[in-house]
């Protein structure tokens, strides 16, 4: 799709023919709290990414400090009930007002949170209402940057799609969880045999035991080895500690630590002995997906038998067994998320130019997305690009 579509203005007849009758831009999170909330239920679409206690605890910690303010959009139906929300921060970048989801580089999936028959039956005049409605409002930014999209989520098209797109620099490994199926059906015989002999060598240790983090004390031992140890793991790779950055750490405990129904905005799963975290993998689950944010293991002599892919095996088995029917592990094309993820997650990006002045500026990134995804896409370049960031850092 060319830029040239995203700055067609919705005529009035197919404003008329949206269900979208009003859209309110919100500048702070405890305004938007109740409506987040109410599309938080059962009768919505969204990823866990997108919850109101997750969002909360990133832009308190995180969000505030890089100079984002809440751009919290909300589209209302004639009767005044809430049909979707868009949750974006806004911030001044090369002398242009940007709006982008919250969440940063931490959140792999990005979407609004979707009244669910909404989502299922809206035509593209609801979307080009919704844009025009943005763009007609005073505190209007001159251009939407939307990052990290699935085309589909539990089944059902994402809607931002009808907006300019394109796809984004990578796409995301993913395992489907067929319901009923065997456990060999998401881990092999064979593979699971060569963990199992692994794993052995752990079960002679005290208090060997695969864990679902769930009081307090347990998260706090658990995250206190991840900060620990993932600094070291990083060096190893040359590769810049992102959870050093200012605010970080801060959000992931508290996201942790925040309750839902179910388990914490954000879910831990370990392997532990009473000695040490032996591994670790943390992320967010809803009650279709479990979608993988960070993970470590340990430094010691017990990092040799495979901790990180005997963990993912009960993970998988603790999914499945929940109903859940498909898993991530991230973005990326690391060789262990292709020993369980067989398939990929589409995902695409936005760049809606919403002012005159926004139209530049949605050529400039979208035009530099493309050569992102252009270098990740050719071993050459990838090679090149890699040589280049570890000189940069020598």
């Amino acid at each position: 799709m060319t830029m040239a579509a995203a700055i067609d203005y919705p005529t009035a007849s197919t404003q008329a023919a949206s269900r979208i009758t009003r859209v309110d831009v919100l500048r702070d999170f405890a305004t938007a709290e109740p409506v987040w909330r109410h599309l938080e239920t059962a009768d919505t679409l969204s990823t866990p990414y997108q919850r109101y206690d997750f969002q909360a605890a990133w832009q308190a910690h995180v969000g505030q400090l890089e100079g984002l303010r809440p751009f919290i959009v909300i589209a209302y139906d004639a009767n005044d009930q809430p049909l979707l929300l868009l949750p974006l921060g806004a911030r001044q970048e090369n002398g242009l007002q940007v709006a982008g989801y919250l969440g940063g580089k931490h959140v792999t999936f990005n979407m609004p949170l979707w009244q669910r028959d909404f989502a299922e039956a809206a035509t593209r005049a609801d979307m080009e209402a919704l844009q025009s409605g943005i763009r007609r409002h005073r505190e209007t930014v001159d251009l939407l940057a939307l990052a990290r999209q699935p085309r589909h989520w539990l089944g059902i098209a994402n809607l931002m799609a009808q907006w300019p797109s394109q796809p984004s620099t990578n796409d995301c490994p993913v395992l489907r969880l067929l319901p009923g199926a065997s456990p060999t059906d998401h881990v092999s015989n064979s593979f699971r045999k060569r963990l199992k002999g692994k794993e052995k060598k752990y079960e002679v240790l005290p208090g060997y035991r695969y864990l679902l983090a769930t009081r307090d004390a347990e998260i706090k031992r658990v995250l206190d080895a991840f900060f620990t140890t993932k600094p070291l793991r990083m060096a190893e790779q040359k590769l810049p500690n992102v959870f050093a950055e200012p605010g970080i750490e801060d959000f992931i405990r508290a996201a942790c630590l925040a309750p839902r129904d179910g388990g914490r905005a954000i879910d831990i799963h370990a392997l532990v002995c009473d000695e040490e975290v032996i591994a670790m993998f943390a992320g967010v689950a809803d009650a279709g997906r479990f979608s993988m944010m960070f993970n470590t293991y340990t430094m010691s002599a017990n990092a040799k038998y495979s901790p990180g892919l005997i963990l993912m095996r009960s993970i998988i088995d603790h999914y499945a067994a929940c109903g859940i029917t498909s898993l991530d592990l991230g973005i990326g094309a690391d060789d262990y998320k292709r020993m369980f993820c067989k398939d990929d997650e589409p995902i695409f990006d936005s760049f809606v130019p919403l002012t005159t002045r926004g139209k530049l500026g949605a050529m400039g990134l979208s035009s530099f997305a493309r050569a992102k995804r252009l270098v990740k896409q050719t071993p050459a370049l990838l090679n090149l690009a890699q040589r280049l960031r570890g000189a940069l850092q020598r």
